[in-house]
């Protein structure tokens, strides 16, 4: 059999699923185990990694379930569903990578506002104190508070902020294309015709 025929597209379709059913239940494992061990202490952050974890492995059961039986009507909200995912995150990631310093800043400093037990995971993590000024007056969960002498939280977030963008932004561009590549072999898989099936049958 040829790789342009119907086994070859419905292997690749059913290797593809399987790769992102091991990246969602990575990505729940990597949140559980971060709460576990008092990691991340923000349920906002970890609900969302969750969430997207198991967004992740919804569409790839129906995809997989899909490329198994070789059911149009699955294969079909499949690939509606990769091809928005692709456009969703193909902007996200680049607007990652297109960010500069002065707005990464601003978004740092909308996030450290509006986040408080983010704001703690920080402090304590990166042994800091306060954005961009360290006001001993104020609460701090960071070691270096006991001895008043800490440094404002900003410089190291910033020192590492363009590379974890640009590593994300990576990643949901390799992602990207590969949902694309998804939606493609899926639309090529349920236009064949599986020969050992009824030549009458659609579904």
């Amino acid at each position: 059999m040829v790789c342009g025929g119907f086994a070859c597209s419905k292997n690749c379709l059913c290797a593809l699923n399987l790769l992102y059913t091991l990246v969602s239940l990575l990505l729940i494992g990597i949140a559980a185990w971060g709460i576990g061990f008092g990691l991340i202490s923000s349920f906002r952050v970890v609900g969302v990694a969750i969430a997207v974890g198991i967004f992740l492995f919804l569409i790839a059961l129906v995809g997989l379930i899909g490329a198994v039986k070789h059911h149009q009507v699955l294969l079909f909200f499949y690939m509606i569903i990769l091809l928005l995912v692709f456009i969703v995150q193909l902007s996200v990631s680049c607007a990652c990578l297109a960010l500069n310093k002065e707005q990464q800043s601003q978004l740092l400093e909308v996030g450290w506002n509006n986040t408080n037990s983010a704001r703690t995971d920080i402090e304590r993590n990166l042994n800091c104190c306060g954005f961009r000024v360290f006001d001993p007056n104020e609460v701090c969960s960071s070691d270096c508070f006991r001895s008043h002498q800490c440094q404002p939280c900003a410089p190291i977030i910033e020192e590492y902020s363009g590379m974890v963008l640009r590593f994300v932004g990576g990643i949901g561009l390799f992602f990207s294309f590969t949902e694309i590549l998804g939606v493609w072999l899926t639309y090529r898989y349920r236009n064949q015709k599986d020969p050992r099936a009824n030549p009458s049958a659609f579904l």
